[in-house]
């Protein structure tokens, strides 16, 4: 007797995509980014402490294209990451469990995090 071929559940054929298991996802793409843009950080901060040439080697780099684009994800990942976050800590707490409020602080994390980062991106590079 052949066992039928079927998915195990929970499988992306069942369940269908929601803005919840997105974010969740985007949380911890955007947790592993931010920890590679720290290892951005501590080589900025160890060409500060290198000297001039030193740091005017990796400002180069950072304000080249590469740079302005890992920054400004970095930037939003910051953002998303935090405003997330925030929406955890509610969740925790047993509020904003009901599907239209958690569809909307969902929306609202997303759109918080185009305006925080836009706000930013425009600020730094004026």
């Amino acid at each position: 007797m052949a066992i039928p071929a079927r998915p195990l559940s929970p499988h992306l054929q069942i369940y269908r995509w929601q803005i919840s298991n997105t974010l969740s996802i985007m949380h911890r793409l955007s947790g592993a980014f931010l920890g590679v843009g720290f290892a951005l950080l501590a080589a900025w901060l160890m060409a500060l402490a290198g000297g001039p040439e030193t740091y005017g080697q990796i400002m180069r780099i950072l304000r080249g294209p590469v740079g302005v684009v890992a920054l400004s994800g970095w930037t939003a990942a910051f953002f998303f990451h935090f405003l997330n976050g925030i929406r955890h800590l509610f969740w925790d707490a047993g509020m904003g469990f009901e599907k239209r409020q958690s569809h909307l602080t969902g929306w609202l994390t997303l759109a918080g995090t185009v305006v925080s980062t836009l706000i930013v991106i425009a600020w730094v590079y004026k």
